[in-house]
C-alpha cells in the first residue's frame, strides 16, 4: 500500500495534527471528492502501459480502437460526462461500484483468492496456557482500539500535513460478508440501537459467544476474559465435530446455497447471526507443524491465511468475518481479515495498537463479580448440509494443495540501501520485481501495486502499473555484458523515477483502471453494449495480472500472504525494514510455468546484484 506526498487540500482545519473521527465524519469537506480524471490523460496512461507489454501489430490494432473510443463527442466522452454528473452527486463516484464489482460479485473463494493474511513474529510460548494468556491481552488491546474509536479518540491519519478519510475503522467491527445467489451484500450491525457486546471464538471448529463488557457497560478486564477462555478450553475437547466454518471457504454460489438451507433451522439462525453480528473471532489453533526453521515462516504464514486444511485449523475460521485474530498453541498468530469492508492500512493501525498494549500490564484488577457462561453455538445438521460439508472440505484440501506458500527475509539490505542512492525504496524493489520476473519467465506480464485513494471522500484504492517503457529498457540492458555499469545505473534511475510518477499520478486521483473501470460500468448502467474497447485482445491480456504486489509497510516484522489473482500469475508482498526486508510469494502448483520457490530465489538474487550495481564491492 503506497503512502506518499498528497497535494494541498484547502481546509484549515486539516492542519491539526489530532482531529478526532467523528469531527472528520462530520466534515467531509477537509477531504476532497475524488476527481474524475481528463478522458484523454486516461486513454493516453493506457496505451503507454501497453506499449511494454504488447507486440506491434497488436499494439496499433489497440491505439485504432482507444483512438475510436476517445474522439470528440464519441462514445467516451458521453461516458465521461455521465461519470462526472455521478461523482457531482455521490460521495465517490467509484467506490461503491468497485466494491460491488470487485469483491460483493466475485464467486471465487474468500479463502487463498480474496481474504489477506497477516502472519507476525511467533510469540514466546509453546502451550495453551500461555496461549490463553495471550489472547486474553489480544482482545483486550483491540476492545481498547474499538473504544477508541467509539469515544472519537482515534487521530485522523495525515500525509505530510493532510488529513486522510477515516470512514472505515467504525466498520472493521461487528460487520460480515454475506452470501447470496447472484452477488454477496455486506451486513454491518455496529449502528444498530444495541450494538453487539460479544465476540465469536472457535477452537476445535466449536464456536462461542463470549460477552466481553460486564452489565454496567464496561469492558471485561484481561483476567475475566482469561477465565472466560479456560471455560471455552474445558467446554471444547473433543474434535469430532463437524468444521462449520468450512462452508464459508466455498465457491460463492455454492456457500449462498449451502447458506440458505442452513438458515431454515431457527437454531443454526440464531448461531449464524451471533458470528456474523459479533465484534470480531478469535480462532484458537493447534500448533503449526514445526518443520525446519526456513519452513516454518511458510507454514505458519498459510496457517493464518487458510487453516492449514481440514485436518488442521480450517474448521477453525469463518471467512466472512470481517476480523478474524489467530493465535496459535505454538506462539504462532495474526489476523485473517476480508476486503469488502477493510483495507491493509486500517488493519496495520490495529496490529500496531495491540503490539504497543501488549508491551503493557493488565491495568484492572477482575471485579469480584460472577460471569455468565461463554453461550456454545449449536448447529443442526441434515444430510444436505452434511453433504455441503464433506464437499466444501474436499475443495478447501484442494484449494490449499495447489496453494504454493513461501515467505523469507531478506537480510542483505533493506531500504536504507536505496534511500542512500536518492532512490524510492518502493518503486526500487517493483523494479527488482519486474527484473525478476523477467529472468524467470523471459517476459514483461501485468502487473499492479496497490496505491491508497484515502486522501479522497470514501476513497478505497487504485492500480499503479508497474511494467513500463523505462523499466523494460533496464530489465533488457541489465543481464548484457556489452551495457556499462553507468548506462544501466541510468536506465535504473529512470525505472524508478518512472514508477514514482506514475504512483504521484495515482496519489491525485489521476491512475487509469479505476477510471477505465467507471466507464465500462457507466455503459452497463445506461443499458449500452460494452464498448470495443474492453472487448479488445488488449484490454484482455493488460487486466490478466500475472503479478500482484503490495507494499504494507509496519513497524514490526509482520508479513502479508495472499493468493494469485490470475490461475498463471503471482503474489507478491513485502515489508521493508531498514535493513531487511520481509517477503511472502505465491503461486499455484496446477501451473507448471509459475513456481514460487524458483521466483523466491530469483527476487533474493536480482536484489544483491542491484546492490552491486549501486554500491559496488570492487
Amino acid at each position: 500500500m503506497i503512502l506518499q506526498r498528497l497535494q494541498p487540500v484547502a481546509c484549515r482545519a486539516a492542519w491539526r495534527t489530532r482531529v478526532c473521527v467523528r469531527q472528520e465524519q462530520s466534515r467531509f469537506s477537509s477531504v476532497p471528492q475524488q476527481p474524475v480524471p481528463a478522458l484523454a490523460q486516461t486513454l493516453q496512461g493506457y496505451l503507454q502501459a501497453l506499449e511494454p507489454l504488447l507486440p506491434p501489430d497488436e499494439l496499433a490494432h489497440t491505439r485504432r480502437m482507444v483512438h475510436e473510443f476517445g474522439r470528440p463527442g464519441g462514445l467516451g466522452s458521453q461516458l465521461q460526462k455521465r461519470l462526472e454528473i455521478r461523482a457531482r452527486n455521490t460521495k465517490n463516484w467509484i467506490t461503491d461500484w468497485w466494491v460491488q464489482w470487485s469483491y460483493l460479485e466475485n464467486r471465487e473463494p474468500l479463502a487463498v483468492h480474496s481474504n489477506p493474511a497477516i502472519s507476525l513474529p511467533r510469540r514466546d510460548f509453546n502451550d495453551w496456557r500461555s496461549q490463553l494468556v495471550f489472547a486474553s491481552k489480544l482482545i483486550a488491546a483491540v476492545l481498547d482500539f474499538k473504544a477508541m474509536i467509539d469515544r472519537g479518540q482515534l487521530p485522523v491519519e495525515q500525509m505530510r500535513g493532510r488529513p486522510l478519510c477515516m470512514e472505515l475503522y467504525p466498520l472493521m467491527f461487528s460487520s460480515s460478508r454475506v452470501p447470496g445467489p447472484k452477488h454477496d451484500s455486506i451486513a454491518h450491525y455496529g449502528r444498530s440501537r444495541r450494538s453487539p457486546t460479544h465476540i465469536t471464538v472457535v477452537r476445535n471448529y466449536q464456536f462461542f459467544q463470549l460477552e466481553v463488557y460486564n452489565s454496567d457497560g464496561s469492558r471485561m478486564t484481561e483476567s475475566q476474559i482469561h477465565a472466560q477462555l479456560l471455560r471455552i478450553r474445558s467446554q471444547s475437547w473433543k474434535t469430532d465435530k463437524e468444521p462449520m466454518g468450512i462452508l464459508t471457504s466455498e465457491h460463492r454460489h455454492t456457500w449462498g446455497a449451502a447458506y440458505n438451507r442452513l438458515l431454515r433451522d431457527k437454531i443454526n439462525r440464531e448461531s449464524v447471526r451471533a458470528i456474523e453480528t459479533g465484534l470480531f473471532s478469535l480462532c484458537l489453533d493447534s500448533p503449526v507443524m514445526r518443520i525446519s526453521d526456513e519452513k516454518y515462516a511458510s507454514r505458519k504464514a498459510a496457517q493464518v491465511l487458510h487453516g492449514g486444511g481440514t485436518f488442521s485449523n480450517s474448521g477453525n475460521r469463518w471467512f466472512d468475518k470481517t476480523l478474524q485474530f489467530v493465535v496459535g498453541e505454538d506462539g504462532s498468530w495474526g489476523l485473517l481479515y476480508e476486503q469488502a469492508t477493510t483495507e491493509g492500512v486500517q488493519v496495520a493501525s490495529l496490529l500496531h495498537h495491540i503490539l504497543e498494549y501488549c508491551e503493557m500490564p493488565d491495568p484492572k484488577r477482575a471485579p469480584l463479580v460472577p460471569l455468565p457462561m461463554p453461550k456454545k453455538l449449536y448447529f443442526y445438521i441434515d444430510k444436505e448440509i452434511k453433504r455441503d460439508i464433506e464437499l466444501a472440505k474436499q475443495n478447501l484440501d484442494i484449494l490449499i494443495n495447489d496453494l504454493d506458500v513461501n515467505v523469507f527475509n531478506f537480510k542483505t539490505f533493506g531500504k536504507e540501501l536505496p534511500k542512500r542512492n536518492k532512490l524510492s525504496p518502493n518503486a526500487f524493489i517493483q523494479v527488482a520485481l519486474q527484473l525478476s520476473y523477467y529472468r524467470v519467465h523471459n517476459e514483461m506480464c501485468p502487473s499492479c501495486d496497490i496505491a491508497s485513494q484515502r486522501m479522497f471522500r470514501g476513497g478505497r484504492t487504485e492500480y499503479i502499473r508497474s511494467p513500463t517503457n523505462e523499466a523494460l529498457a533496464f530489465v533488457l540492458a541489465f543481464d548484457d555484458s556489452s551495457v556499462s555499469r553507468e548506462v544501466k545505473l541510468h536506465l535504473l534511475r529512470e525505472a524508478v523515477e518512472a514508477y514514482v510518477a506514475l504512483t504521484d499520478l495515482a496519489l491525485k486521483g489521476c491512475g487509469i483502471d479505476r477510471h477505465l473501470l467507471g466507464l465500462k460500468l457507466q455503459a452497463i448502467e445506461q443499458g449500452l453494449s460494452i464498448p470495443k474497447i474492453f472487448m479488445d485482445t488488449g484490454y484482455g491480456y493488460a487486466t490478466h495480472w500475472k503479478l500482484r504486489t503490495g507494499q504494507v509497510p509496519a513497524n514490526t516484522d509482520s508479513v502479508m500472504c495472499f493468493g494469485p489473482l490470475v490461475p498463471d500469475g503471482y503474489a507478491v508482498c513485502y515489508n521493508p525494514q531498514a535493513d531487511h526486508v520481509h517477503f511472502s510469494i505465491t503461486a499455484f502448483n496446477c501451473c507448471e510455468e509459475t513456481n514460487a520457490e524458483t521466483l523466491a530465489q530469483t527476487v533474493q538474487s536480482t536484489l544483491c546484484d542491484l546492490q552491486e550495481l549501486l554500491e559496488p564491492t570492487v
